[in-house]
């Protein structure tokens, strides 16, 4: 019963879109309806600036970060933290609150990931920093980032589980990610200074 709990509130703190909120508070455009459509901190940046876009970040990570964080120190198994990682992320992508029309989940599965370890979170952090200082495209260095998350996710914690939600919600990014990739294909994809 706890852990169905657990997972039912995940879902429902995923759901909380920190971009739209921002947005209304900071009396900016509604996120869904200007620059890139997407309720994400990339296009809050774009449209109202940096402050706004790191609240925007910081709100979605911890969305990813405080269910599995409290899973895990509640000494929740691998199968109950993946379930609940889960639930948080797609609570993101289709939160009941705004509609099921939400981001693209890259801030919150790095929540997630930091839940699980620092270890975990930080090199996936890494990775996208470093890719987005170098190339300055936000979609490809999510990409990135988030294509080897399963790998470092394996390799840090050997669960089957963890790693089976780490692939999944991998294919979800590319998926909600499919027109920043054509984009990338065309040259088209704007940077992060655009």
């Amino acid at each position: 019963m706890l852990d169905i709990t657990l997972i039912i509130a995940a879902y429902l703190l995923g759901s909380i879109s920190s971009a739209i909120i921002v947005c209304r508070l900071m009396r900016l455009p509604d996120p869904r309806s200007q620059g890139s459509n997407n309720p994400g901190a990339t296009n809050v940046l774009r449209i109202g600036g940096k402050k706004p876009a790191a609240i925007t970040l910081l709100g979605d990570t911890l969305k990813g970060f405080i269910p599995v964080l409290i899973a895990h120190l509640m000494g929740m198994d691998n199968s109950t933290l993946a379930a609940v990682a889960m639930a948080a992320f797609l609570g993101h992508l289709y939160p009941v609150f705004f509609h099921f029309q939400g981001g693209k989940g890259v801030a919150t599965a790095l929540g997630v990931q930091f839940g699980l370890s620092w270890m975990i979170g930080g090199s996936v952090a890494a990775i996208w920093l470093f890719m987005a200082y170098v190339i300055k495209i936000s979609s490809l260095s999510a990409l990135v980032s988030m294509a080897l998350a399963p790998v470092i996710i394996w390799l840090a914690t050997d669960s089957t589980a963890l790693t089976v939600m780490s692939v999944v919600m991998t294919i979800l990014l590319f998926w909600r990610h499919l027109s920043n990739i054509q984009k990338l294909i065309t040259g088209d994809e704007e940077k992060i200074s655009d």
